[in-house]
């Protein structure tokens, strides 16, 4: 097997271990992370995931050798990604922690998280550009959205590679932890989200999401009707938890 789950109470960690090629993934470690991300998105106790690379590297993209031997990735247009779970619309959220490097289909794979903790030394790019390997895991839609297009056709293009404080800078990361601490990092960080009340963290991540294509009168009407579904299930409770305790002391931790 080149994926392992690990759980740790609400936190579900999915470790890709092919050290031998840097974590590459290839047609069956592909499957294995599908497999892996249905089933913590089908598991009740699985609150927030993480996903991590094992041995210092957190993927290095799609395992060329493998291509090379003709043994191709999944691609059809339909159902999985090539990468796995690129495709994937997850109801709850996914942390990749980031160490050594996170490139090309690794990169994707990266994207395809809601956040990103990176090591100091990290590496993130599009290194498949000078393999002519193209990005079809998302990377061309995810990056745009997420650092704006300016600064994802610097990286599309050129295919540099770009450190972990310049990825922080220009929003591609969403922190920066000392050397080999991405995946503790990480996991604290899914620990602290799945703390929270989720149905109301889920209805706002789900419309933070949809709203991009959506005109804004419609965005505001999808935010509005998701939130509403929440307010009885955990808002009023919410509020009165706040009332005895934070607010009565003015804090708001």
């Amino acid at each position: 097997m080149s994926v392992r789950v690990e759980k740790n109470g609400p936190v579900t960690t999915v470790i890709l271990h092919r050290p031998e090629v840097r974590n590459a993934v290839d047609a069956d470690t592909a499957q294995e992370l599908a497999d892996a991300f249905r089933a913590f998105d089908a598991d009740p106790d699985a609150k927030v995931g993480v996903l991590y690379g094992d041995d210092g590297t957190f993927c290095a993209g799609a395992d060329l050798k493998a291509v090379s031997e003709g043994r191709l990735l999944r691609l059809e247009p339909e159902g999985d990604g090539p990468m796995g779970p690129s495709r994937m619309q997850l109801s709850k959220p996914v942390v990749a922690a980031i160490s050594g490097h996170a490139v090309a289909g690794g990169l994707e794979l990266a994207l395809w998280c809601d956040l990103r903790v990176a090591e100091e030394d990290a590496v993130l790019g599009v290194f498949c550009r000078r393999w002519g390997v193209p990005l079809i895991d998302g990377g061309t839609v995810r990056l745009p959205r997420l650092i704006g297009l300016s600064r994802a056709l610097d990286l599309i293009l050129t295919g540099r590679p770009v450190s972990s404080n310049e990825a922080l800078g220009m929003g591609l990361v969403n922190r920066v932890v000392p050397k080999g601490g991405a995946r503790a990092a990480a996991e604290a960080l899914a620990a602290q989200i799945a703390a929270f009340p989720q149905a109301c963290m889920k209805a706002d991540r789900a419309s933070a999401y949809a709203q991009g294509d959506l005109a804004f009168e419609d965005a505001m009407r999808q935010e509005f009707e998701g939130g509403v579904k929440v307010l009885q299930l955990e808002s009023i409770p919410g509020a009165t938890r706040f009332a005895q305790g934070a607010g009565r002391h003015g804090r708001f931790e």
